[in-house]
């Protein structure tokens, strides 16, 4: 198994930390990954995606050309990212920010209107982990429990424990049992 994955947005939305707790959820699990960065200049609202690719044999190449899933959390990345969605694929699109949806019938498209939910919510800052649920809902990437393992041992932990229960909550809004 290799899966090939693309988070992409803009700088402050989350989508590099939902990169993270993948490939970090993966790891627990004992498969092999990796996890490529690429920032833009801006310090904040500048261009931000990762990749990750999670296997269960060494991984010759970090770099994805082709990806199994794709997620997109404003315009301009869906419009970079969405024609290297391999058929079959996995499209998360935030709603919420993106604005428009995808036109292909070849993969799956998930329209999730991440900043709506998380605000229902009580925390808007929380719609990437809301994608994140979805996102494994859908791929079976990783488990349930190692991501929430992930986020209560390393994503929010010392400050940030406190964040914990709303991000299980959003967490658990797609990923059910």
């Amino acid at each position: 198994m290799k899966y090939k994955m693309i988070f992409a947005g803009s700088g402050g939305q989350g989508n590099l930390l939902v990169g993270q707790i993948i490939a970090y959820a993966a790891m627990h699990e004992g498969k092999e990954v990796t996890y490529l960065p690429s920032y833009g200049p801006e310090m904040r609202g500048g261009t931000a995606n990762c990749t990750v690719v999670v296997s269960d044999k060494s991984i010759a190449c970090p770099i994805v050309n082709e990806a199994d899933m794709i997620l997109a959390m404003n315009l301009p990345s869906l419009d970079k990212f969405e024609n290297t969605v391999v058929p079959g694929g996995h499209l998360f699109i935030n709603s919420s920010t993106v604005g428009k949806s995808s036109d292909r019938s070849d993969i799956n498209v998930h329209d999730i209107a991440a900043n709506d939910i998380a605000k229902e919510l009580g925390n808007e800052k929380c719609a990437n982990i809301v994608i994140l649920g979805a996102i494994v809902n859908a791929t079976k990437v990783v488990s349930k429990e190692s991501v929430e393992y992930i986020l209560e041992h390393k994503a929010f932990t010392g400050a940030k424990a406190k964040l914990l229960p709303i991000n299980l909550e959003a967490l658990h809004v797609y990923l059910k049992d």
